[in-house]
């Protein structure tokens, strides 16, 4: 019977050196940044905006989103471990980043970013939720490389055994979600271009709660890994 499952055991470890080890988690995430500043910088020529512009920009992001993901995992997952171990907060490489804490270190971020560079938050919010949308896709593939974050238990022949975690078929629910990031992401990407470059400000800001009753349907399977993260 289980045959008719998939078998997942992907090594998330690419390869290492010695301690050091580059892994597909680390890689992906990397990959929306570079990814998520081509898409703008194009929107940004698009709309003649300097260049000097994009580098603030992707320096707000970069920071917001890593002291937010780690900060995310460190509060949410595991407080008590890391207020007994306060220097294993800076220890990122180990893992332990999570989307949630990213996603609020972003809009920090941004408002800052906004007020300094006195442009409409709504404005800078519109063109980054667009490349948001991208990295979801990248990131919850990170999380199936790492076999976490998956869903309940399925008997549907599509269910994926997580053989780091146990022998039960799950909904592979970070393919669900990545699927669903990626029609989030071209639905915005062609909303934007077909308005020219000139969105209504606002508008792709409020068409992510639709997109996010979507999603959650899927989340309704999801069950977070408690090992192997």
């Amino acid at each position: 019977m289980l045959l008719n499952f998939i078998s997942w055991h992907v090594n998330p470890e690419i390869f290492h050196i010695g301690h050091f080890a580059i892994r597909w988690y680390g890689l992906l995430f990397a990959l929306s940044f570079y990814f998520g500043y081509l898409i703008i910088n194009q929107m940004f020529k698009k709309e003649g905006v300097p260049q000097k512009v994009l580098d603030q920009l992707t320096t707000y992001m970069l920071i917001g989103t890593v002291i937010g993901a780690r900060l995310g995992h460190v509060l949410f997952y595991e407080p008590a471990w890391y207020f007994s171990h306060p220097l294993d907060i800076l220890k990122i490489w180990e893992g332990g980043l999570a989307s949630h804490g990213a996603a609020i270190g972003i809009l920090l971020a941004l408002w800052i970013f906004s007020k300094k560079s006195k442009r409409p938050f709504l404005w800078t919010i519109d063109r980054i939720v667009i490349v948001v949308a991208l990295s979801g896709l990248l990131i919850r593939t990170g999380n199936l490389m790492n076999s976490e974050i998956f869903g309940k238990p399925t008997s549907l022949p599509w269910g994926f055994i997580f053989e780091h975690y146990d022998e039960v078929p799950r909904h592979p629910t970070q393919i669900y979600e990545g699927f669903s990031y990626l029609a989030i992401f071209l639905f915005l990407l062609n909303y934007y271009y077909r308005k020219n470059g000139a969105p209504i400000q606002g508008r792709l800001l409020w068409d992510i709660p639709y997109c996010h009753i979507y999603h959650a349907l899927f989340n309704r399977v999801s069950e977070r890994a408690t090992s192997w993260i």
